[in-house]
């Protein structure tokens, strides 16, 4: 058990260590020797004394906060670089002072190899050496941990990059008859993608096929299995794969290729034939959509079926023809576009989402996505903001 080493503080105008101290040292002369040059020092802090490895780890395992560990390598449990790298197994944010023996500096400079961020030689300790060695330690290991979250951010970075491009495709269109406006915001909580994803493809008879959907979870791997859903669903559409026969191709790869039995998705698949009088729409757990009319807004629940996942092989997702008059706009999402809360236990829900859509339906497509958007934001901003990926797409045929 750790004891508590007291320190009488003859030395005024202290500077407070913002860490604790623990002395791992199993000779009592030593840890008395450490106990008086602390006291000519100016360092402040709470100081306690472990005589094997054993008990230095017990202490770490039951700390919370930095810790600077003057640690000796000769242990009754442990001896030499091996008692450096128990240390930081037990607390790799410890930063840690090696003491070694006069005739033990490469000792020294090997631990500091290993890990440690400093050693001192006993025989030598004086009361400036120590404070200056635990400061330094101490700021050299905040150093260190502010430089791995750096380089950790970065490659998150690089890799939400890659994701991101995989999500987003540049829309496949052959012709100039039908636009597309879409948006896609990442969530950016923890610096983490979710799997929402979308992707649109003209075929060579002049069909428009569309696609968007959302993976459950957060993260590289829903990312990822966003990306595989999104290159199968292309794949499937230029295959001539569409309607329900497609849905559950999708879902056998999904389960092929999910990380965990509990990951599912959603989609809305939809297929514009060219003569611009219809829609046809294939629903997977998803929500509805947006019909933006030359009449009005209105919100549309297509017949569906369950998420991919649920229950692998036994759904069944039928598909609707939605009729549309000239000028009419489809606008799909994900869900993070109205989950967001509006209240301390209200969210803006789909009703709500639907007086947004009626309030900015004069809008010019683009500006529509925009507004709304960032209308859903606003709304949330007050009490947390959206914190779920947001992918939209305004789909309609063009005047041309």
């Amino acid at each position: 058990m750790a004891e508590r080493l007291v320190v009488s503080g003859a030395v005024t105008g202290r500077r407070r260590l913002d860490a604790a101290l623990l002395l791992v040292e199993d000779d009592a002369a030593d840890a008395l020797l450490f106990t008086d040059v602390l006291e000519e020092s100016d360092l402040a802090a709470d100081v306690h004394w472990c005589t094997s490895l054993d008990e230095a780890r017990k202490f770490l395992g039951g700390h919370i906060g930095p810790v600077c560990v003057l640690l000796d390598l000769h242990l009754p449990d442990v001896r030499g670089l091996d008692a450096v790298r128990q240390v930081l197994a037990a607390h790799p944010d410890a930063a840690i002072v090696v003491l070694t023996g006069l005739v033990e500096s490469e000792a020294g400079h090997t631990a500091v190899a290993e890990g440690a961020q400093d050693y001192l030689v006993k025989g030598r300790l004086d009361a400036e050496t120590l404070s200056r060695a635990v400061r330094y330690a101490v700021q050299r290991k905040l150093v260190e941990q502010a430089s791995v979250a750096l380089h950790a951010g970065r490659l998150r970075a690089e890799e939400n990059a890659r994701l991101e491009l995989g999500l987003l495709p540049v829309p496949l269109m052959r012709g100039t008859g039908f636009e597309v406006d879409a948006r896609y915001d990442p969530g950016r909580e923890q610096g983490l993608l979710s799997g929402d994803f979308y992707d649109v493809v003209q075929t060579a008879d002049g069909t428009v096929h569309a696609v968007i959907g959302d993976v459950s979870g957060h993260g590289a791997a829903e990312a990822a299995l966003g990306v595989c859903l999104r290159v199968a669903w292309r794949a499937a559409v230029l295959s001539g794969c569409t309607g329900p026969a497609q849905i559950r191709l999708l879902e056998e790869i999904m389960a092929a290729e999910r990380s965990a039995q509990q990951v599912f998705a959603t989609l809305t698949s939809l297929v514009f034939p060219p003569d611009r009088r219809s829609v046809r729409v294939v629903r997977a757990g998803h929500p509805g959509l947006l019909v933006r009319s030359p009449s009005g807004t209105t919100w549309y629940d297509p017949p569906g079926g369950m998420a991919l996942g649920i229950a692998p092989g036994t759904g069944v997702w039928p598909e609707t023809d939605l009729p549309l008059e000239p000028g009419t706009g489809i606008v799909v999402f994900t869900d993070g576009l109205f989950e967001g809360l509006t209240g301390p236990s209200t969210r803006l829900g789909e009703h709500g989402l639907l007086s947004l859509a009626r309030e900015y339906e004069a809008l010019p497509a683009h500006q529509f996505v925009q507004t709304l958007v960032q209308a859903a934001t606003d709304a949330a901003a007050p009490h947390g903001g959206l914190a779920d990926d947001i992918a939209v797409l305004h789909l309609a045929w063009g005047n041309g």
